[in-house]
């Protein structure tokens, strides 16, 4: 075959190699690597006939310089668990949640607002709202709890209850976490439902101890994992809902192209919050039922809480974000 026959045949797959070489190196996050190694084999291939049949020299190091771009890339694309892992824990993650802001911002005022006002509402003369929530038997196990008077969290959980709990801590959150998901199919409305019902109970529960229990043996106990627990939550029904939407709002794709496009969308951000609600539970299990006496007991342990707060917040905000990241 003639050189410029030769050319002419395969330069549209060179450009394409080369357009998808230049996205991989920009860490365009639209980039697709998929079709990376059967490029790559093409272009190597291509190499080989050139050399072999002694192209000009132009040619022959332009395909050259192509296989070595591809292979760097395969090899980067190769590097292991770990290499995902962070990239996905430093960068992915929090891009994918703040792509999501304006979910981010319902699922927090959904929380918010019903929690704080059966908070604000309720006192020792009216506790109706608390009482339509709660009833005498959860008020009951709150009390073991949260008493005023000697606890269960003050007795310790003896020996292997932290490992216990822990197996518990995991398997109700993150059942509560894929419940709130998994209702999103119904238009989204399902994980607002859940994260408005989880709410409610929330605020029911620091309501009723504000006014019959002690107040420092509840926020000791959850300050510290509660950032990492319910921004898990927050997070799950985020991705409830863009699953949602995209069978109620399909746009111009098909309901099951746009299912498939929000499942992609959807799947870091479960992952994610799953990570959170285990980091949360080996918290809650190990360190939250812990006195701390000898490092100031519930005030610091409300510090800690506060502090991972802070943290979570400067994640979301910075975390992933380039001079060319989305605003």
């Amino acid at each position: 075959m003639r050189e410029k026959k030769f050319e002419e045949i395969n330069a549209g797959r060179w450009r394409q190699f080369d357009a998808l070489l230049t996205a991989a190196e920009k860490n365009s996050k639209d980039v697709d690597l998929s079709q990376l190694p059967e490029l790559l084999q093409k272009q190597s291939a291509d190499l080989s006939l050139a050399r072999h049949r002694m192209y000009a020299a132009n040619m022959v190091e332009y395909l050259n310089a192509q296989v070595i771009r591809g292979f760097k890339l395969v090899q980067k694309s190769e590097h292991g668990i770990g290499a995902k892992l962070l990239r996905f824990f430093t960068s992915d993650f929090p891009r994918a949640v703040r792509k999501e802001w304006k979910l981010h911002l319902v699922c927090w005022l959904v929380c918010l607002l019903p929690a704080f006002t059966i908070i604000a509402f309720s006192n020792e003369n009216n506790l109706e709202w608390v009482n339509s929530v709660m009833d005498q038997s959860a008020q009951e196990v709150v009390d073991s709890s949260y008493g005023k008077g000697e606890s269960q969290i003050e007795n310790g959980r003896g020996d292997g209850g932290d490992m216990y709990m822990f197996g518990f801590y995991i398997w109700n959150n993150i059942s509560i976490d894929f419940q709130i998901f998994a209702s999103g199919v119904l238009g989204g409305i399902g994980s607002l439902y859940y994260l408005f019902y989880n709410a409610l109970q929330f605020g029911a529960v620091v309501a009723y101890v504000e006014v019959n229990g002690d107040p420092m043996k509840l926020y000791g106990f959850v300050s510290s994992h509660a950032p990492y627990e319910l921004w898990a939550m927050l997070i799950s029904g985020m991705a409830g809902m863009r699953v949602g939407f995209s069978i109620l709002m399909p746009g111009r794709r098909s309901r099951t192209a746009s299912l498939m496009h929000a499942g992609k969308t959807a799947i870091p951000l479960i992952l994610g919050a799953a990570s959170m609600t285990f980091l949360a539970a080996c918290i809650e299990a190990f360190w939250s039922a812990n006195p701390m006496l000898f490092l100031g007991g519930a005030q610091f342990k409300i510090w800690i809480g506060i502090a991972g707060w802070l943290a979570l917040l400067l994640y979301f905000m910075l975390g992933g974000r380039r001079a060319t990241d989305e605003t």
